[in-house]
This record gives C-alpha cells, structure tokens and sequence, in this order.
C-alpha cells in the first residue's frame, strides 16, 4: 500500500448505493441494473411512486415551459417520458434522448409516442460525463432521476453548461431529503421494506432496486446540490421541492 501522495484515477472509489467501488466500475454497475429493468421500468415508477412521478414530470415540464423550436438534450432519458412531454408542450421542436443503457433506449423507441414523433426525436447511447456533441448545441438539457447514478456528478453538470446555448435551462428532476423527520422516516421504511420487495415480484430483480433505493439516500441534499450546479458556472439557481421533498426540480440558465 502506498503512502501519501496523490490517488490515482484507478484507486479512485465512490458510491454504488451503500458499497463503496472503484469509480471506473459505477457505470458498468449502472448499466447493469438497468439493462436488467428496462422491460419493466415504467411499470415499476407507476407502482412504486402510486403514479406520482407523472405529476413530477408535469410540473417540470410547468415550470421549463418549452417553446416551439427549441431544442432538448434528455440525459439518462431512457424511455422517453420526458422528451415526449417536452415536445407536445413546444408543438414543435426536436428532442436528444441519451442513456447510457441501450436497452432503456430500445423500450423507449417501442412506445406509441416514440413512432408518432419519430421525426422529432433522436436516440443516443451516450455517457453523461463526456457527451458525444459540440459545444452551444442545445436550449434545454434535462435529466430526471438520472444524475445520482453518474460517477462524478460535478462532470455531468460540467458537460451540461458546454453542450446549452447561451441563454440556455439546465433542469434536474430527482429525488431528495425529506426535511421532515417523522415523514422522512416513514418514507424511508416504505423504500427499504417495500420497493425492493415489488421489485421482485414485478421484475424478479431485488437488488437493483435495492440499489436505487440506497442510491437516494447517497445523493445530496437539495442545497449542496443547488451549490454544486452553481459551482458548476449557472446563473439564477433555483430549486422547488415536490411532495415535501421526496423529489425536487432544479434549474440553473447559461448565462
């Protein structure tokens, strides 16, 4: 074992849920528990949230306000929901929906809306931390509980403000802390005790969802975060809590 100096980029760990890994591992792992979900995921966000994800989408999507013409970069988009919902709120427009799993990708593209808007929307396997286009090439990047699983979070935030335009929205839809105590340890009860257990029977995947569950409990709390999309160069960060904070919008302009 070596003593002092600088830490290599291999012996580099970070989080995976409540397991500390090798930082090079976290995507593969990531990769890994949603491939496994992708056939059920959007059936699992409606049972696990009672439907209530659909009323988080809406109101980012109240609070974004997309204008025809604009152009959206949707990171760790999977499935769609968010592009789909972007691009009948603007009219017109063309949404990017990345993921770094292509099986999300594949579920997606089989959905009714994906076919009704083909024109308008294209499919990218792609890492947020080092995405696959030019600088100045987006209005809107979006991405919704999708930032807690990337390894260095301040990277995709970084990679966030080269792709946006000047005059560009960042907007992050994730969960977060609960401030109240007596709510934050019911919720807590109901996602260890019962996600993963549904999680099994809907998917026959227990850990992945046990993986999701402690994932949230790792992320940061909603002013770290605003602190870090700040750090991260963007102008009149914001941030509102949606059902007492069990999930918050985060927005920050390119300015």
């Amino acid at each position: 074992m070596k003593v002092g100096g600088p830490v290599s980029d291999s012996e580099k760990t970070t989080h995976f849920g409540y397991s500390e890994v090798p930082e090079g591992e976290k995507a593969g792992r990531v990769r890994g528990v949603f491939t496994s979900v992708a056939s059920k995921y959007d059936v699992m966000n409606d049972l696990m949230s009672g439907g209530i994800h659909r009323l988080w989408k809406d109101a980012m999507m109240d609070w974004l306000a997309p204008r025809g013409g604009q152009r959206l970069l949707d990171v760790a988009g999977g499935t769609g929901d968010i592009s789909f919902r972007f691009l009948r709120r603007a009219g017109h427009g063309h949404a990017t929906v990345l993921d770094l799993t292509e099986g999300m990708l594949v579920e997606g593209q089989r959905r009714a809306e994906a076919a009704d808007m083909a024109g308008s929307l294209d499919w990218v396997v792609g890492d947020a931390m080092a995405l696959p286009f030019d600088d100045n090439t987006f209005d809107v990047y979006t991405i919704s509980f999708g930032i807690r699983n990337v390894t260095r979070p301040e990277d995709a935030l970084a990679e966030a403000y080269r792709v946006l335009k000047p005059g560009g929205r960042l907007m992050v839809l994730e969960f977060s802390r609960v401030p109240n105590p007596a709510l934050r340890a019911a919720y807590d009860a109901y996602s260890f005790n019962v996600i993963p257990r549904i999680g099994q029977v809907v998917t026959g995947d227990r850990d992945s969802y046990q993986y999701l569950v402690e994932s949230i409990r790792r992320f940061p709390d909603q002013e770290t975060f605003l602190a870090m999309i700040r750090a991260a160069g963007f102008g009149n960060a914001a941030y509102r809590n949606l059902t007492m904070g069990v999930a918050c919008l985060h927005s920050g302009w390119k300015l």
